[in-house]
């Protein structure tokens, strides 16, 4: 009786400082026309499966789009100036909002 082995794949899982690589890269440039231009911009090479999984989480985490022509855009709200002055305006009621205090 022959033993038959049967081996399976463990998903492979991108490490944070490669992600973390991929995200800034993105956010630096604003935008790419496609992933391999993204590829080619990146301090170091990287696999394609390491790239996808690590774009999916991006977009997942809406840091990135991923329009149908293959581009990546970045639309986080991280920029400083942005974030001070939302920090800083009044809040705005509508008319909708306010509730009537007459008892």
């Amino acid at each position: 009786m022959e033993a038959t082995t049967v081996k399976t794949r463990v998903q492979h899982s991108p490490r944070l400082d490669t992600q973390l690589m991929i995200e800034r890269c993105i956010q630096e440039t604003g935008s790419f026309p496609s992933r391999r231009a993204l590829m080619r911009a990146l301090p170091r090479q990287v696999e394609y499966p390491t790239l996808a999984k690590t774009l999916a989480y991006l977009e997942a985490s809406n840091k990135i789009l991923l329009p149908e022509d293959g581009s990546i855009v970045w639309v986080f709200v991280d920029n400083p100036k942005l974030l001070r002055l939302l920090a800083e305006s009044p809040l705005i009621k509508s008319a909708d909002t306010q509730i009537s205090s007459s008892t």
